[in-house]
């Protein structure tokens, strides 16, 4: 770290990413003597746990989103950019933008998250959407809500039950939110829209590949939120591997047993991939990333050889305390944008690059998942939740995480409504590519 001696000129801190991650480590270099720089791609931070809702229309984007500058608008020593990284020189210590100009740093936290990973099948993007930002949210609500709209169009039965089946792939908490919200969306809030559809005859899919849903949660917690979708009437194939995705097809395997499901609705939430960048700076520093895309960093957070680059959140590779990496979680990146700014603090207080700061441990408060109205299940502190109470506690964590306190009332009111009249407001279909393309 540099200008650590010369304290007339700030240390340049530059975060790349205003993410959990990133924002967190901006609030928590409050009044230290630094200049920080926040780099995005877009001018707002999105609250990724519930875009589902965004998708579903429970939500709306504006609720969960706030402008970056906005939120930071009081922290005077922190400038907000929105613009592109493409590249680093390391030895001028600089890190390029896509407009061609560059930006000096004397620290710098790379914390640009994750895409989707289709596991070497890029070609299904287009045909199975992932849910990493508002735009991916309001496409799978326009096509979800478009395959009613079809469907109601045509007298052709084959054509009509492939547009009301809905397949998404990926049991973790995403795949499980996602089909248990557009269960009740078909059997509730849609119900009475329709003249020559049924809308609650809409078969939604549940494919993982694991041999449970929720594989990261305890075996009772994985088996109750197998009931709960049960009783929403989601169809649960675990054990079954996605093979090929056509525009009206989905082959699944199972052992030699293959089936293929007629849709036009695919959803992928199977798998995340770190973000381009981290292969930028893999290049940069002759270091690899793994099989998902991330860098293995130091028990510190930095790259080896690189101690005035930390990598945090879905970018690294961080070994947790059973020695396997941490998953790409909110509660993560949060933990480390945090340790990463105290970690500035600390060596700015010892005007020494070299001091020592202690390796970064995970505390690991819990997780949680919804799976529809009054069902969630949740592990936290070893105690295990399920149902109405786990709801309960889901509702008012996602609430509270949230970082705009009008976003919390505007959600708060949202989901009251949606509570006492199963109704979703933000039905919109807005930028459908299935929009002119009527079935036959």
């Amino acid at each position: 770290m540099t200008r650590v001696a010369n304290q007339a000129e700030p240390t340049r801190v530059v975060i790349l990413g205003g993410g959990f991650g990133g924002l967190h480590a901006a609030q928590s270099l409050r009044n230290a003597p630094v200049q920080v720089t926040l780099i995005d791609r877009a001018n707002y931070h999105l609250f990724q746990p519930l875009l589902y809702q965004v998708a579903t229309g429970s939500l709306s984007p504006a609720n969960i989103a706030a402008p970056l500058r906005s939120v930071l608008r009081r922290q005077k020593n922190v400038t907000v950019l929105q613009a592109e990284v493409t590249d680093f020189d390391l030895d001028a210590k600089r890190v390029l933008l896509r407009e061609g100009d560059s930006l000096p740093y004397d620290v710098l936290i790379v914390a640009a998250g994750a895409t989707h990973s289709y596991f070497g099948h890029n070609e299904w993007e287009g045909l199975a959407p992932g849910l990493k930002t508002i735009e991916d949210a309001t496409q799978i609500r326009a096509d979800v809500l478009s395959a009613f709209e079809r469907a109601e169009r045509t007298d052709d039965p084959v054509a009509r039950a492939r547009l009301l089946t809905f397949v998404v792939v990926g049991g973790g908490p995403t795949g499980v939110e996602l089909a248990g919200a557009l269960s009740e969306l078909s059997r509730h809030a849609l119900k009475n829209d329709f003249r020559r559809i049924e809308s609650e005859s809409a078969r939604i899919v549940l494919i993982d590949a694991g041999d449970r849903v929720l594989s990261g949660f305890a075996e009772e917690l994985s088996a109750k939120a197998a009931g709960f979708l049960d009783r929403l009437d989601v169809s649960v194939r675990t054990g079954w591997l996605v093979t090929e995705i056509t525009p009206t097809e989905v082959t699944i395997r199972h052992g030699e047993q293959t089936e293929t499901l007629a849709t036009e609705t695919v959803l992928w939430a199977a798998g995340v991939l770190a973000s381009p960048l981290a292969n930028r700076l893999a290049d940069a520093t002759g270091l690899t990333v793994d099989r998902a895309g991330r860098l293995a960093v130091t028990p510190t957070l930095h790259l080896p050889g690189h101690e005035d680059i930390f990598v945090i959140g879905d970018m690294a590779s961080c070994a947790g305390e059973a020695g396997r990496p941490l998953p790409g979680v909110a509660p993560v990146a949060i933990q480390q944008g945090q340790y990463a700014a105290k970690t500035i603090r600390r060596r700015l207080a010892a005007a020494a690059a070299g001091s020592i700061a202690k390796p970064f441990r995970y505390r690991d408060y819990g997780s949680m998942a919804t799976v529809g109205r009054s069902a969630a299940v949740a592990s936290i502190g070893g105690y295990h939740f399920a149902g109405y109470v786990a709801w309960l506690i889901w509702l008012f964590v996602h609430l509270m995480q949230l970082v705009s306190f009008q976003n919390r009332l505007l959600v708060l009111f949202q989901w009251a409504w949606n509570y006492v009249t199963h109704g979703r407001s933000a039905r919109l279909i807005t930028g459908n590519r299935h929009a002119e393309t009527p079935a036959e």
